[in-house]
């Protein structure tokens, strides 16, 4: 099996060494447009091979993408980092243009892959890489909500004192300030959260979460990499074993939660071939109000991707 990262970058380079360290694929391709890049990282990594224990082969090019040919998944983690004071909208029109470049030559040499994009604003896009790649919408998903509903796990973890391992949680929407957590859903050990934390408490970490990316950005000067790389690592592994996770990823929503043409975190199941099954939540009142903000917002950053696109 192999697969390939577009973008070796921080979270590029961390969802390579996380696919060769777990040994999710026998080939990990790394391609960058800057010289050198990929292919010292993609040393690196083979590099501690003997140390940590595995046989993924890592490779590193430099904008060859016939070296990519024949991937059964390509993370594409291209564009432009989110930098302080900047919204994920500002980076649409840039980042817009890269996505397409990149999909086109992904489509090109491998196309039967299915594509994982990370980059931001990534409800966006996904879209983008949609439309460019013609491919079903099965095969083009959003890495979104794995690592909002990781931070959201750490953050009852340590207000808990327990173990990450044992929480549960589904969030649903956009990545970003209008995601919808979903309480009700969120379980510690089989244990309804709510009967372990008050609901102060909990709807602090909910906005804690849905900041997520900005508290990391004041922090850094720039956007997070380990975790959004170990989950787009995640959900390549579901599909390259078949699992059939459950997880929520950005998809084109087609009727589902009365939802049409609008890309969108919700609960699937992550198999061989991408996206197996849309589930459908039996929301309430409030919770598909909050869905609806949600994509009401996504679908104006959609417009504006249509307008540069004309």
């Amino acid at each position: 099996m192999k697969v390939t990262v577009v973008g070796a970058g921080n979270v590029g380079a961390t969802c390579a060494d996380v696919l060769a360290y777990r040994e999710v694929a026998n080939e990990v391709v790394l391609i960058d447009i800057k010289e050198g890049i990929a292919e010292g990282k993609a040393l690196d990594i083979w590099q501690k091979a003997p140390i940590n224990q595995y046989d993924t082969r890592t490779v590193g090019v430099t904008n060859d993408y016939t070296k990519t040919a024949n991937s059964d998944v390509v993370v594409i983690t291209s564009g432009l980092p989110r930098k302080p004071g900047m919204t994920r909208d500002d980076l649409i029109e840039t980042n817009a243009g890269i996505v397409k470049s990149v999909t086109e030559q992904v489509v090109k040499f491998s196309p039967e892959a299915i594509i994982v994009i990370v980059s931001n604003p990534l409800d966006v896009m996904t879209y983008q890489a949609h439309i460019t790649s013609k491919l079903p919408r099965t095969k083009v998903i959003g890495m979104a909500g794995i690592l909002d509903t990781a931070r959201y796990r750490a953050f009852l973890a340590e207000a808990l004192n327990v173990s990450p391992k044992d929480i549960q949680a589904v969030l649903m929407g956009g990545h970003g300030d209008t995601m919808v957590p979903l309480p009700r859903y969120t379980t510690v050990g089989g244990i309804p959260v709510t009967e372990l934390i008050d609901a102060e408490t909990l709807n602090a970490i909910i906005e804690r979460t849905k900041a997520g990316g900005g508290e990391l950005v004041k922090l850094m000067g720039t956007s997070a990499w380990y975790a959004p790389g170990s989950a787009a690592a995640q959900m390549v592994e579901a599909i390259i074993r078949d699992q059939r996770r459950v997880f929520p990823v950005c998809v084109k929503l087609e009727g589902e939660y009365g939802i049409d043409n609008c890309y969108l975190g919700v609960p699937v199941v992550l198999g061989k071939n991408g996206v197996e099954k849309v589930i459908e939540l039996d929301l309430t009142a409030e919770e598909k109000e909050l869905l609806n903000t949600s994509r009401d917002h996504v679908k104006e950053v959609m417009a504006v991707l249509d307008r540069i696109s004309k």
